[in-house]
């Protein structure tokens, strides 16, 4: 514990900024779609909205790393910081479904972007006998703040713009970590870069699984409080609902990471996607909402939240160490972001066309077993 204490310690403003970054973040990612939903906006517009974070996402994984490396690590937070901070705000001043696509956009690069500089930030303090560690640490943070994020939803609908502003502030306190930081910045190196064709042919699997990863994590995050809404009107429901299935995606990932250790990443990656059909099928035999619905939610997370991770683990299983892994992470996550930013548009048109309660989990059902 002491040794654990002596190597954390001196990188916690880290790991306390990506606490209020996570925090709010997740006040935003779900709210949004739940908010726009109350407000009569349609199933279609709003997965065209929530799909721009997305866009974002995959904006930032091609052009952050440049901006990033130009001009430093501390810089560069500020900067996508204030940027989120800027688009959170610009919610509450005026109601357009295109402007708020266009602030989806930029807040999806920001944070994206922020994730890039912590992250590397970790793997550069981090020696390979302390990173797998230091790492377990940071999914953990991550998650639990981004399901403490979800206590938001239950807001009264006369205070929506005291979320935004929270959002914002929350964005601010990660902001200030970084700046009053005393930790050194990385010394960025050149990078090699990949071509689609190249890495598809090196790590086939890792890019597949990273795609389906996005897809299926970007339908729940934009798309699934939809689903809950609906069948409950209950934004409490729903609060709990998204925390408990965050919390079933925090207690797996060491579990499964050992198990895929054991067993291989191909065999974890199938047996994540049979057991989440197998979930989303109990939801839709489940009629009414009981203690089992919300078991069923805690075990949604248990392997939605793990596919990305495994395929990541199988890219660095097949690459060899000369590899550039910050290079191939970058397009692991382009893939993992077009995943995340189609699945919302997808689930919009049928929301349009098939707007009943059980179509989410019987498009999970399905995907997952194709």
């Amino acid at each position: 514990m002491e040794k654990l204490r002596s190597y954390i310690l001196p990188i916690s403003s880290l790991f306390l900024s990506i606490t209020f970054l996570a925090i709010g973040y997740g006040i935003m990612i779900t709210y949004i779609g739940v908010y726009l939903k109350q407000t009569g906006v349609s199933s279609f517009s709003i997965g065209l909205i929530n799909s721009a974070f997305f866009l974002g996402a995959i904006a930032s994984s091609i052009f952050s790393q440049k901006i990033i490396s130009t001009i430093g690590h501390i810089r560069s937070f500020a900067s996508f910081a204030a940027l989120m901070v800027i688009a959170f705000l610009l919610h509450s001043v005026y109601l357009n479904e295109f402007f708020w696509g266009f602030l989806r956009l930029i807040s999806g690069f920001s944070f994206y972007a922020l994730l890039i500089i912590v992250e590397s930030w970790l793997n550069e303090k981090s020696s390979n006998s302390q990173r797998g560690q230091i790492l377990a640490i940071y999914t953990i943070i991550f998650y639990l703040s981004t399901a403490l994020g979800q206590l938001f939803l239950t807001i009264p609908k006369d205070s929506e713009f005291f979320v935004f502003t929270v959002g914002s502030v929350l964005v601010l306190f990660s902001l200030i970590t970084i700046a009053m930081t005393k930790i050194k910045e990385p010394i960025l190196k050149p990078f090699e870069q990949y071509s689609f064709p190249k890495l598809y042919s090196i790590v086939p699997l890792a890019l597949t699984g990273s795609f389906i990863g996005g897809f299926f994590v970007g339908s729940f995050f934009t798309m699934l409080p939809l689903t809950i809404l609906h069948k409950f009107d209950s934004t409490t429901i729903l609060s709990i609902f998204m925390s408990l299935t965050l919390i079933g995606g925090l207690v797996s990932q060491w579990p499964i990471g050992k198990l895929s250790d054991k067993y291989g990443r191909r065999k974890l990656i199938a047996f994540c996607g049979f057991f989440t059909a197998f979930v989303s099928l109990l939801f839709i035999i489940v009629p009414e909402l009981n203690s089992y619905y919300y078991i069923l939610a805690l075990l949604l997370g248990v392997t939605i939240f793990a596919i990305y991770p495994l395929s990541l683990a199988r890219a660095n299983d097949v690459l060899d160490e000369n590899k550039d892994m910050v290079e191939i992470s970058r397009a692991l996550l382009f893939a993992y972001g077009a995943g995340s930013f189609i699945a919302p548009i997808i689930l919009g048109i049928i929301f349009t066309f098939l707007n009943y309660e059980a179509i989410f989990f019987i498009y999970l059902t399905i995907g997952f077993f194709l």
